[in-house]
């Protein structure tokens, strides 16, 4: 394994300065700039049913021993397998969880110059801005963002970290350790049921787990059908768990090639597996497209924290899952995988595509 000198993050990518959206928002426009609109997502259909809903797993129940614990893991493996999101309830960390909140919409709500204080530099894709952006005239999203990466530990970048508000890095630091905790469980729960040997998959994201964050910040738009808050994608990452800040919707997951809505329960923590866990579970479990659309009235805020392993890992189906010698993937560094997503425009599953084994 590489140690944290050997392999660093500056070199995963970068992404060109675009003008700040919550500002640009402020300004009451008539008219939105033509980078902004996003014509082939309108027509585009919405499954508007209340009664399908990804599955909601209850986190006190994932505890050998526990009433409930073989029903609860099996409906873990059903959401994993035929929906690749859920909502987590019950979980541990609930007061960390809304101090992160708070910290998040005070950061937002600070004067832009003083945003910008934590901007991205040039060429690093960690700070304040955006990502995925390559050119002066590609599309963008209604969107601003703020990303970090938080594990290992010795690789932050604490001048980028915000000193505003005040308890904003005391706060931040806290929650990265029990996302981290509640991610772990999730791991070891999802290799049993993978039938995959105790630690074979979970060792993968412990110790040397490589942890991001992203925090997101929508805008309200008078022409909210007209632009996209973020471009439908799959995560490239292990696992990601997700908190809706404040109470307005707008994530949505592809299903049957329609756009559902995800309504998250008050308190829920949503959870999706990402390509990293398709290609180790060797197609079992598949990652999801999906994206977040823009309200016209309401701002939308969210934070999004990414679990993968340490970038000297191999990524690849686990031994345990290739049956008759019929791997679906490639194998692949996760330092280069990691490069290859975050160098390119978004655009659903098309690298994880690319990784798929012709027969």
């Amino acid at each position: 394994m590489a140690s944290p000198e050997v392999v660093g993050t500056n070199n995963l990518g970068s992404s060109l300065p675009v003008i700040n959206v919550q500002h640009l928002a402020s300004q009451n426009l008539k008219y939105i700039p033509p980078r902004y609109v996003r014509p082939e997502f309108e027509c585009e259909e919405i499954l508007d049913d209340d009664s399908i809903q990804i599955p909601v797993i209850d986190m006190s129940k994932l505890v050998i021993g526990q009433l409930g614990y073989d029903d609860e893991l099996q409906n873990l493996h059903l959401a994993c397998k035929d929906w690749g999101f859920f909502q987590l309830v019950n979980h541990a960390g609930t007061e960390i969880i809304e101090k992160m909140k708070v910290v998040t919409e005070q950061f937002f709500n600070l004067p832009l110059e003083e945003k910008m204080e934590w901007a991205q530099p040039a060429g690093d894709i960690e700070g304040y801005g955006q990502v995925f952006v390559f050119s002066e005239d590609q599309k963008l999203d209604w969107a601003d963002m703020f990303f970090l990466y938080l594990l290992p530990v010795s690789l932050r970048k604490m001048r980028l970290w915000p000193e505003k508000p005040s308890s904003f890095r005391s706060t931040l630091h806290e929650y990265s350790k029990e996302m981290h905790k509640i991610s772990m469980s999730l791991f070891r729960s999802i290799e049993i049921n993978l039938g995959v040997e105790a630690g074979n998959l979970s060792s993968l994201f412990d110790k040397d787990c490589k942890q991001g964050i992203r925090l997101n910040y929508y805008p309200p738009c008078n022409h909210a059908n007209k632009v996209i808050g973020i471009t439908p994608h799959s995560d490239a990452v292990g696992l990601t768990l997700l908190v809706q800040v404040n109470d307005v919707q707008g994530l949505q997951i592809k299903k049957n090639d329609k756009w559902l809505p995800i309504k998250p329960a008050r308190g829920a923590i949503i959870v999706n597996i990402g390509d990293m866990i398709e290609i180790m579970s060797n197609g079992e479990y598949s990652s999801i497209e999906h994206r977040a659309v823009v309200n016209h009235e309401f701002e939308r805020i969210s934070v999004a924290t990414f679990h993968m392993p340490d970038l000297a890992t191999v990524l690849g189906p686990l031994p345990e899952l290739v049956h008759d010698n019929q791997p679906k993937f490639i194998n692949m560094g996760i330092e280069e995988f990691l490069r290859l997503n975050l160098q390119n425009t978004l655009d659903g599953k098309r690298l994880l595509n690319e990784m798929k084994m012709t027969y």
